[in-house]
């Protein structure tokens, strides 16, 4: 028989003073609750209770265990409520993993989150690497490329665009490119950690693809540190829209060859498979989904990798 079960039932034969009572308080038979109360004494070697035809008396053993029961069945009962608790409104830490550039973007978003929901607090992690979510204990991930962890949930986010800017007094020294090819003859900042930094791949409005070799003198392996330096006029940036976005609002930096863009990367909001997930789980998906998701009209579906490694399925 279930433990738990049997441990309520001893305790409530005690509380009640008989089996009669204990079957009466539980809606069950006599029989059902002796055999509760026998399961127990054989599992455990022991007998509970003295019981005579007037009364029933707890021997030492089965005084030790009613009171351990007690305090084993108010844990639980303090456990369930919690977890009750912790579902009915969002509260708590969350951990959430990004990209370094797209990540930096979306603290003023998080800020807004976290106004509206004055119980939860963000951990946000800004690594360029793909996350694992179990491996780094984090709930949500933001994830550029393709899903392939094991046992997540991918929400698909607007495509990650990475465009090219440079600073009006570059433009004005260098002088605007017109077309892809342009850009060999100009200043590119380049992506350190990138296999290929010196070769762009560049789609046009209808699809065209170009692929230029670029060349300049200064590299990071930073995209907001790119950006400073194209603000202070090095040459020509290949950054995420959303971290150039402010500095091209405020005319800091200039579009070059607006109608060409780095080809768009898919992006996903991952977390792991739940059958119930906390409030604050599903207030900050929501949340996020509504800032960065995909318009509700787009064919793309959610993603669910199953357990088995390298393995996809879409629904």
């Amino acid at each position: 028989m279930n433990k738990l079960a049997g441990m309520e039932m001893f305790v409530r034969v005690v509380d009640c003073g008989s089996f009669a009572g204990a079957a009466e308080a539980s809606g069950v038979s006599a029989t059902m609750v002796a055999k509760h109360v026998a399961a127990i004494e054989q599992r455990l070697g022991a007998r509970l209770l003295h019981r005579t035809t007037r009364k029933q008396q707890l021997s030492d053993v089965g005084r030790l265990y009613y009171e351990r029961c007690k305090q084993a069945l108010a844990e639980v009962a303090l456990a369930e409520a919690s977890a009750l608790e912790l579902q009915a409104a969002p509260r708590g830490r969350l951990r959430l993993v990004a990209p370094v550039g797209f990540g930096s973007h979306m603290v003023p978003a998080l800020a807004e989150y976290m106004a509206s929901h004055p119980e939860v607090s963000v951990e946000l992690t800004l690594d360029n690497r793909p996350p694992n979510l179990a491996d780094g204990g984090f709930e949500l991930g933001v994830l550029v490329g393709d899903v392939t962890e094991p046992g997540v949930v991918a929400r698909p986010l607007r495509h990650y665009r990475r465009i090219l800017a440079a600073s009006p007094g570059y433009l004005a020294r260098h002088g605007h490119p017109m077309r892809p090819d342009d850009l060999a003859r100009h200043e590119c900042l380049g992506m350190s950690y990138w296999r290929r930094s010196d070769v762009w791949r560049l789609v046009g409005p209808d699809g065209t693809t170009c692929v230029v070799t670029v060349g300049g003198r200064f590299t990071a392996n930073q995209g907001d540190a790119l950006r400073i330096a194209a603000l202070s006029g090095i040459g020509i940036a290949l950054q995420p829209e959303p971290l150039l976005s402010d500095d091209l609002a405020a005319g800091r930096l200039l579009r070059v060859l607006p109608d060409w863009s780095l080809t768009p990367s898919p992006m996903h909001l991952i977390y792991a498979q739940d059958r119930h997930p906390t409030a604050k789980l599903r207030s900050a998906i929501d949340f996020l989904l509504a800032r960065y998701g995909q318009n509700p009209a787009s064919e793309s579906r959610d993603t669910i990798v199953p357990s088995a490694p390298n393995a996809r399925t879409t629904r």
